[in-house]
Formats: C-alpha cells, sequence, structure tokens
C-alpha cells in the first residue's frame, strides 16, 4: 500500500507531471510565474483546491453519482464541486491575505476552469483510484503543480538579467524557457517506480 501511494505522490509530482508532461494548467502557469511570490501563492492555492476537490469528488462520485447510475453527470458535479472551493479560497484570501489576492489578481478566479484541477478529479476516476489514493494523487499532483510554476518563476528571475536576441523580449522568451524546462521533465518519462 505505501510503495502504491509512493509511486502515485512521486508519478504526479515528477514523471506525469500536470504541467511539464500533460501540458494541463498552462494559463495560471504563464500568467502567475513572474514573481515567485505569487507564484507560491498560486502554487499553495493549487494543492489546496486539488486535495480537496479530490477528496469531495471521489465522496460525490462513489456515494451519488455511481449507485444512481449518473456517471455522464461526473464533469458537471465535479465542476460546481472546484467552483465553490475556489469561492471559499478567494474569501479567505480576499480577507486574510490581501497582498496575495491582489497579486494573484484575475489568476485566482481561473482556477475554478484550470484544466489541471478538473483533469486531477477526472484521472482519479479513470484511474479507479481509492479514497486516500485519489487525496494524495490530488495534493501531490498540486506539489507537481507548484514545483512547476515555482520553478518557471526562478527562470523568468533571472531572465530579466539575461542577454537575448531583443526579438525574443517578454512572451516569446517566456515560451522557449518553458518548452526547455519541460524537456528537461522529459528526462523522467518512462522511469519506473517500484
Amino acid at each position: 500500500m505505501l510503495t502504491n501511494l509512493l509511486s502515485i505522490a512521486l508519478g504526479a509530482i515528477l514523471i506525469n507531471n500536470f504541467i511539464f508532461s500533460q501540458f494541463l494548467g498552462i494559463c495560471p502557469f504563464l500568467g502567475c510565474s513572474s514573481k515567485m511570490d505569487t507564484a507560491s501563492g498560486m502554487g499553495l492555492a493549487v494543492i489546496f483546491v486539488m486535495g480537496l476537490a479530490s477528496a469531495i469528488c471521489w465522496l460525490i462520485n462513489e456515494y451519488l453519482l455511481v449507485p444512481f447510475g449518473l456517471e455522464f453527470m461526473q464533469t458537471l458535479a465535479y465542476i460546481l464541486v472546484i467552483a465553490t472551493l475556489v469561492q471559499f479560497i478567494e474569501m479567505f484570501l480576499k480577507k486574510s491575505v490581501p497582498s496575495l489576492y491582489s497579486a494573484l489578481g484575475i489568476y485566482l478566479p481561473l482556477i475554478t476552469t484550470n484544466c489541471a484541477v478538473l483533469g486531477v478529479v477526472l484521472l482519479n476516476t479513470q484511474y479507479s483510484y481509492n479514497f486516500i489514493e485519489s487525496v494524495v494523487y490530488g495534493i501531490t499532483g498540486g506539489a507537481g503543480f507548484m514545483l512547476a510554476i515555482c520553478l518557471f518563476a526562478a527562470v523568468r528571475e533571472k531572465l530579466e538579467f539575461a542577454d537575448y536576441p531583443r526579438c525574443f523580449k517578454g512572451f516569446p522568451i517566456n515560451l522557449v524557457s518553458a518548452g526547455l524546462v519541460s524537456m528537461a521533465f522529459m528526462g523522467f518519462s518512462g522511469m519506473k517506480i517500484f
């Protein structure tokens, strides 16, 4: 059991990273990675939403949808759960950490439509994970998202002082850098854990 959870965790963080391997959640990845503090704040918010959404969506699927033959409603139910969780996070950050709330700006409500968050709950269903495996996959998938966004924020902070051709200034150099970091993560693909 423990080795299975460890392989799920390492797989979600390194091998099947939502950003670099599955290319899910690119919008907040590119939008919130200009500074390390906003990247880490977004990463923590995504970890929280992915972990909690995985737990709640597993319960909804297992006890409300499957017993009544409503599997076709999974996507709609999952989106409603994710939207509700993001609203609670938004209210909490607005009240408790207003600086982070204003720094995240429009990207905080975009967690609702972040395909990485929806992807993790759909993959939990597709892989037939039990409750613990779903929660581990959700939390470590969020940790992989945070690793990716923080790594990229560090790269972008270094790019401010780098010397590169003027035609690459702005978004093009960010895309080239994201592609190079993604290729580095491809080194983990094909890796077997246990």
